[in-house]
């Protein structure tokens, strides 16, 4: 694409003449310390030390010293963190040079308005790592999990319809990404195209993505990613604070209420407590020129939090239920071939309707619930350990859009496919002390069982799994380097049950393999840094993708399964480098992950009429596939107050075995933006506008006649945001958001949305977002 190649163009020039001309720094004040842990006095290696608001930050050394040079007179905020432990945020008045020691303790500071582009993981420290959280986070309130990640280079979304999107790194999704719900590893009926993760993200104040195998440290199915949802620590000891984020879009007339009231008891020194609720309602979703019929959506969410704190002694309870009812696109149920190609060669759907909020057939509700109990303790001599155990129960029901013969209330209501699925997990992790002032690292044990029960016609078997894995993960640290290695060792057996002309027929099947991961992290300086990992990881096939047989309502599809698939076996490797100024920014990242028996569903030559009418016929399938990738994202605060943005994804993948390309890969793209911070006026603070350009190149790397329509064409898509908080007093402030998406209600379809073969992606969208902040 032209207008792609020359969007980079312009940004590499700006960003390379900026280095060009740019002069010594004037500013030679610098901040130095020590970060510790107060209830041991032992020092933290690897705690991260920025200056918020900044892209400035640096790692602490194996003596837990940090320092950060050239900053130019004035007052700055500094925040230091590290996993385990609560973050801490200090205000300081640099004149010259300045010692600031920090010594952490598992207890919350509460911080106000604290934007954090950052922080450390559990995961690999080798691998790149993106954080959403304060300001940004903000911005996407009210939308999905998956809708939320957009934002990330590297990150997409497979769609099913406006409604349902889960994420995709790199083009690898479902399965295949492992997403962390408050340090559980979430599991629910994920193997669906449009089974989308079941969490509120209004749970989180952090979402982060991992992008690369991460096994060693997650377990199998790791293998193009993680995602971390993080909930803020509890605020133990602290008065009750709390804010309702109210949010409205014009798109489906969609209405999103979520609340959350914290704090400490005075009764009981140590504890913190929270609870937080979800309500949406949304109904038709419009494209530019018509409404999808039956594509509303309802969904009531909460969670309950409590912990307490004690020396090094740490117990948290944690509960939430995610319970949602999703309309389907009714257009994407036809009765036969002849009809489904008509709408596929016309397109446009046969089904058209006005604006309604009514959730007919089809549709799927689906709750999960999740009950956590963690516990750890900091030993004076700065070990840690830590267990968790878990229980999630996942319930899914999905429903035709044929009437059932009984038009009674009952068979009205009654699904033809329930999915139900109970896991429960155990995780248990010590964290050594440091070997030698330099050497830290982690050892653990996790297990998972699970047992699943289906009721309606047949579509996957009942089964029960159980797995076990033992990892080892070691990181050397050094003021300028960071290397670190790891191995794991996963056991899965998996058991079906099935019926097969009225015989009930049980099979039986052992996976087992090692994982492993090296990686270093290169500090050159303050603003420059690289990092590059190598790692293995692997994959068992889903019970979906042995036996799936039969008509799959919510992604409107005959999917068949083969029960001789093997397990996949990836090889990964990802590197980037990362320049950052005050002003300006670039970071350039690339990998090479190649996977053995890829599993992905194949399209068929012809579509197949069923009983329930006629649909897209796919089948399970293997090959050899490699994923070959670019990233790159800079930013330029080319004038004061005013920065240009921009996000290159480049991706090329490649069927090695039959010497072709692969179905359903996300296409290159490219997004700008252009943002205007505006002046703080009185209570006004932290106002701004910004319009941004997403390009998104037409897919042609697919095989020749592979689906039953060809990709659509490129699109180019505007937004316009604007937002500004007011500090209505001390302990209050109001913060509002203005956000309007395909600004110019551009018709197109994304290759990445299943439903693209029957109507257009969303028009134009407009939302307003509120949010009251009260308390201390």
């Amino acid at each position: 694409m032209p207008a792609v190649r020359f969007s980079l163009l312009i940004l590499l020039l700006s960003l390379f003449s900026r280095t060009a001309i740019a002069q010594k720094p004037a500013c030679e004040c610098f901040v130095k310390g020590v970060v510790k842990d107060q209830h041991t006095a032992q020092p933290l290696i690897g705690a991260t030390v920025l200056i918020v608001g900044q892209s400035t930050g640096v790692f602490t050394d194996q003596n837990g010293r940090y320092e950060l040079r050239n900053l130019c007179p004035g007052n700055y905020t500094l925040e230091c963190r590290i996993i385990g432990y609560s973050p801490f945020q200090q205000k300081i008045d640099l004149t010259a040079g300045h010692e600031e020691n920090f010594n952490l303790l598992e207890q919350e500071v509460h911080l106000h308005d604290v934007e954090i582009t950052a922080h450390r993981t559990d995961a690999p420290s080798s691998q790149p790592l993106t954080t959403i959280s304060g300001a940004d986070l903000d911005k996407t309130r009210g939308q999905t999990l998956g809708e939320s990640l957009k934002g990330v280079t590297g990150v997409t979304t497979l769609q099913t319809g406006s409604s349902i999107a889960k994420p995709v790194i790199h083009g690898l999704h479902s399965n295949r990404v492992l997403i962390m719900n408050n340090g559980i590893r979430q599991e629910g009926q994920q193997w669906g195209s449009e089974h989308a993760p079941e969490i509120d993200p209004f749970i989180a104040t952090r979402i982060s993505v991992v992008k690369g195998a991460a096994g060693v440290r997650y377990g199998s199915d790791a293998i193009g990613g993680v995602i971390l949802v993080e909930p803020e620590e509890l605020p133990v000891d602290k008065p009750i604070t709390g804010e309702l984020n109210a949010v409205g879009f014009s798109n489906g007339r969609q209405g999103v209420l979520s609340g959350t009231v914290q704090g400490g008891l005075n009764l009981v020194k140590g504890f913190g407590w929270r609870a937080q609720g979800t309500i949406k309602r949304g109904g038709n979703i419009r494209t530019p020129n018509y409404y999808l019929d039956n594509t509303g959506i309802s969904e009531n969410n909460f969670s309950v939090a409590a912990g307490y704190r004690h020396k090094g002694l740490g117990i948290d309870v944690f509960y939430s239920r995610f319970d949602t009812q999703i309309g389907i696109f009714s257009g994407s149920h036809i009765g036969s071939v002849t009809d489904l190609l008509n709408v596929i060669k016309n397109g446009e759907p046969f089904v058209k309707s006005g604006f309604s909020y009514a959730i007919n057939r089809p549709n799927q509700n689906a709750t999960h619930e999740l009950l956590k109990a963690e516990t750890h303790y900091h030993f004076k001599d700065g070990n840690r350990l830590q267990w968790t155990i878990a229980r999630q129960y996942n319930n899914r029901n999905e429903f035709d859009l044929h009437r059932p013969r009984n038009d009674s209330i009952a068979a009205l209501n009654h699904p033809e496919l329930t999915f139900k699925l109970t896991s429960l997990t155990n995780d248990v992790v010590w964290d050594h002390k440091p070997l030698a002032g330099k050497i830290s690292g982690q050892v653990g044990m996790s297990t998972l069982y699970q047992y699943n029960l289906m009721s309606g016609r047949p579509l996957i078997p009942n089964f029960n799994q159980f797995n076990i894995g033992l990892f080892w993960i070691e990181r050397y640290v050094t003021s300028k380097w960071e290397l670190e290695a790891g191995l794991r060792y996963d056991y899965r057996a998996l058991k079906t049950y099935r019926i097969v002309n009225r015989e009930k027929i049980a099979d039986h099947f052992d996976f087992s393999n090692f994982s492993g991961t090296a990686g270093a992290t290169r500090n050159f300086s303050e603003r420059f840094s690289a990092r590059v990992n190598v790692g293995t990881a692997w994959r068992a096939p889903n019970v979906s993708e042995l036996f799936s047989d039969g008509v799959h309502h919510g992604a409107a599809a005959y999917e068949k399964g083969d029960a001789t698939l093997q397990p996949e076996k990836a090889l990964n490797s990802i590197a980037s480098v990362k320049y950052a100024t005050p002003k300006w920014s670039v970071e350039i990242g690339g990998y090479y992950n190649y996977i053995f028996d890829f599993i992905y569903l194949k399209p068929q030559p012809e579509p197949i009429l069923t009983i329930r009418g006629a649909f897209p016929y796919f089948k399970y399938t293997q090959t050899d596939a490699s994923f070959k990738g670019i990233d790159v994202s800079g930013s330029w605060e080319f004038v004061k107050r005013t920065t240009i943005s921009s996000k290159l994804t480049y991706l090329r993948v490649y069927d090695e075995r039959n010497d072709g390309y692969l179905v359903m890969i996300p296409p290159n793209r490219l997004d700008n933006a252009l943002k205007y911070q505006l002046a703080d006026r009185g209570k006004w603070k932290d106002g701004f506008i910004s319009i941004g350009n997403l390009l998104v190149a037409e897919q042609k790397r697919v095989p020749v006649n592979s689906d039953f329509l060809p990709p659509p064409k490129a699109y180019s898509l505007w937004s316009l945001q604007a937002g500004a908080t007011l500090k209505v007093s001390e302990k209050q402030q109001l913060e509002i958001g203005i956000n309007v998406q395909n600004l110019f209600n551009t018709v197109y379809r994304d290759y990445l949305n299943r439903f693209r073969y029957y109507a257009d992606d969303m028009g134009r969208n407009a939302s307003l977002r509120l949010k009251w902040k009260f308390g201390a």
